[in-house]
């Protein structure tokens, strides 16, 4: 039977998608102004973000102890709130539209390995969360997955496919519970 062997992991071919300078830049930036508790400037956090490369809608909310891995894989709708602890681990291009409600914890991640593969393959996918979605507290949404219109995904639930358009999914793996009504 074979193995998992570490360190055959490759991951030169992985487009990180800034320069190692813009990397480290960032990495400060994001320690000193999103990843701290007393971090509430948020007109500055904005402003850092577009610095970066991010697309930055109006009246975007972003809480402190925020994580965002690159910034110039983002694009941002308006009137996006991004809670506490929320964590978008964006190894590939993660897309919100308007409306959009990540709750406190929330993680959104782009990347995974292959575990059939001995190397241990990184895998990345981008995450689509299209107008009105809200992804509850602690829940994960994972690479590739495409929530459709206000679509929620429930407390710490997982996403690992798409979720249908004003549906309401739960647990882990997330599974449709209900419609969401809107009044």
């Amino acid at each position: 039977m074979n193995q998992v062997k570490l360190n055959t992991y490759n991951n030169s071919a992985f487009n990180r998608g800034g320069s190692k300078l813009k990397e480290l830049l960032w990495m400060f930036c994001s320690a000193l102004f999103f990843q701290h508790s007393l971090a509430g400037l948020n007109g500055l956090k904005i402003g850092l973000l577009k610095k970066f490369g991010a697309q930055v809608g109006q009246r975007v909310l972003i809480k402190p102890n925020v994580r965002i891995k690159f910034p110039w894989k983002l694009v941002l709708g308006n009137d996006v709130w991004i809670g506490e602890s929320v964590w978008i681990d964006n190894l590939d291009r993660v897309s919100i539209a308007d409306n959009v409600c990540l709750s406190q914890g929330a993680m959104l991640l782009c990347g995974n390995h292959n575990y059939k593969s001995s190397s241990f393959d990184l895998m990345v996918s981008p995450i689509v969360l299209e107008e009105g979605v809200w992804i509850g507290a602690k829940a994960v949404v994972c690479p590739g997955v495409h929530c459709h219109s206000h679509a929620v995904l429930s407390v710490g639930s997982v996403a690992v496919a798409d979720l249908e358009a004003y549906m309401i999914y739960q647990g882990n793996p997330a599974e449709a519970v209900k419609t969401r009504v809107i009044n």
